[in-house]
């Protein structure tokens, strides 16, 4: 497994079947040339039609098991939304990452003060939906294939889940 998505967050992800596809991968990744879309459903209307958050990820000064936004002991990270739709009560999204850093589309949503639905750990709100974990899902990822070096994108249809909210609110 070359990179990891956060516990219930659906989608893409990418296996190595050697270790020189690994390692190109991996260099992709640290190079940030790997990009990484994901659509998510979040708490209130977001304002912005589109935005970008650049604010510091790190350990949670009191909360070990969680990250925050600060400025200690922290590592930058990067975070673009565009809004797809809005709803009366939730905006749905789609999110790039220029950096990996641990539940960082979590972090920054709650950091603009709008939490990513069903989210246990950075939403205290209750979620109205039968929802299996966060409304966050790896929709699109793009890459360049480490034996041709062509630009290869994959995308995963939304989880039945996400499907379902998107019509409730929809209708």
């Amino acid at each position: 497994i070359i990179h990891r998505l956060d516990k219930d967050t659906s989608g893409i992800i990418v296996l190595a079947k050697s270790d020189a596809a690994h390692m190109s991968i991996s260099k992709q990744l640290k190079k940030r040339e790997v990009r990484k879309v994901y659509q998510t459903f979040v708490w209130g209307q977001v304002s912005e039609t589109k935005g970008t958050i650049s604010a510091p990820i790190g350990r949670h000064p009191v909360k070990r098991k969680e990250m925050s936004v600060s400025v200690k002991n922290s590592r930058e990270a990067i975070t673009h939304f565009t809004v797809l739709e809005r709803f009366d009560e939730f905006t749905f999204l789609e999110v790039t990452i220029e950096t990996g850093r641990t539940h960082q589309i979590r972090v920054h949503m709650k950091f603009i003060g709008h939490p990513i639905v069903g989210d246990p750990v950075y939403s205290r709100k209750k979620a109205p939906f039968d929802i299996s974990g966060q409304a966050l899902h790896a929709y699109k990822l793009g890459l360049r294939h480490p034996s041709t070096n062509k630009y290869m994108e994959f995308t995963a249809p939304l989880p039945n889940d996400m499907k379902t909210i998107y019509n409730l609110l929809k209708s």
